[in-house]
């Protein structure tokens, strides 16, 4: 453990980019905590404290300017990539579309708090054709503030994150190996966790070529898109209805957007997340609502237009 502790004080700044640049990049390598111990050891020059809130900060901007690009270039299909290399990939996606959708640019103020969240933002303002200027502007405050927090908390204890240091050194390598541990069995909750939701919502899924069958031969499910209205108005599939516009409607959303005798074909309802999560969401209160025929499509948006299948756009 001292090897480490050695390592962060003779090259913390290198540390600190890349592992700012990787967390950014959508890796589950935490940074914070990297960032309030470098801060700690470098508490006593406020001249360095400065270079490495810079060094953080431009970090975190590079990350991000990539996947805002990303997602300017590849639309939606690059949120589900993010996603999938995220510790809960299966909330990630529809919590931040949530959120974006609300408050914009905006945001961004405080979406490296929340893990999984500064990726997928940054390339959903892509996505959805925030400019340039203002994605920075916002990006820039939210990464000052996000490392500006860490660094300060560092410094102030400073004392503390010494005597913490110095418990772990003398640990040696048990030290290092109690970090691993507990990195190890936060990873492993996760991973479970995400077994127990994929297994509460198993179900029968509808392919995106079935889908399109049953369209050619004149038979139309009533399909349901349950992304944000801001995503929905981007691209989805050819009849589809926006499920999240009439969410708030209570029981009338169900009457307004799903009228019984408009159903006999089925109810096929649509995300674009790992595992259709939210789709299944869905499906399931549509089942407990008394709907019949309710099947999740397998892949969602992105297995759509991956089999060649055109998206309906609204007129410019």
């Amino acid at each position: 453990m001292g090897f480490v502790v050695d390592l962060i004080r003779e090259y913390g700044f290198g540390i600190v980019f890349l592992n700012v640049l990787v967390e950014q990049l959508g890796a589950p390598i935490p940074a914070y905590p990297v960032l309030v111990v470098t801060g700690a050891l470098e508490g006593g020059s406020l001249a360095r404290l400065g270079w490495l809130t810079v060094i953080a900060v431009a970090a975190a901007l590079i990350a991000d300017v990539l996947w805002y690009h990303a997602g300017r270039a590849y639309g939606h299909r690059v949120l589900g990539r993010i996603c999938r290399i995220s510790l809960s990939p299966d909330a990630c996606i529809r919590q931040t579309e949530s959120v974006y959708g609300r408050w914009g640019a905006r945001s961004l103020l405080v979406a490296k708090f929340v893990p999984g969240f500064a990726s997928i933002a940054s390339a959903l303002a892509g996505v959805v054709g925030t400019p340039l200027r203002t994605f920075v502007l916002f990006d820039t405050l939210g990464a000052l503030i996000w490392v500006g927090s860490a660094v300060f908390l560092g410094s102030l204890f400073s004392s503390t994150v010494q005597d913490l240091l110095d418990v772990l050194t003398a640990l040696g390598k048990w030290g290092l190996l109690l970090l691993c541990v507990a990195f190890a069995v936060f990873v492993a909750r996760k991973w479970w966790q995400r077994q127990r939701v994929v297994r509460s919502l198993k179900m029968p899924r509808m392919s995106v070529e079935e889908l399109a069958g049953l369209n050619a031969q004149g038979i139309t499910p009533t399909v349901i898109d349950v992304r944000e209205p801001l995503l929905f108005g981007q691209g989805h599939i050819p009849g589809a209805s926006s499920w999240l516009e009439h969410q708030g409607k209570g029981r009338a959303a169900y009457e307004h957007l799903l009228p019984r005798e408009r159903h006999e074909h089925g109810l096929v309802v649509y995300c674009d997340c790992p595992d259709e999560i939210s789709a299944a969401r869905v499906a399931r209160q549509l089942q407990r609502a008394g709907f019949h025929n309710v099947r999740p499509l397998s892949g969602g948006l992105t297995a759509w237009e991956a089999a060649g299948f055109e998206l309906e756009k609204p007129e410019a």
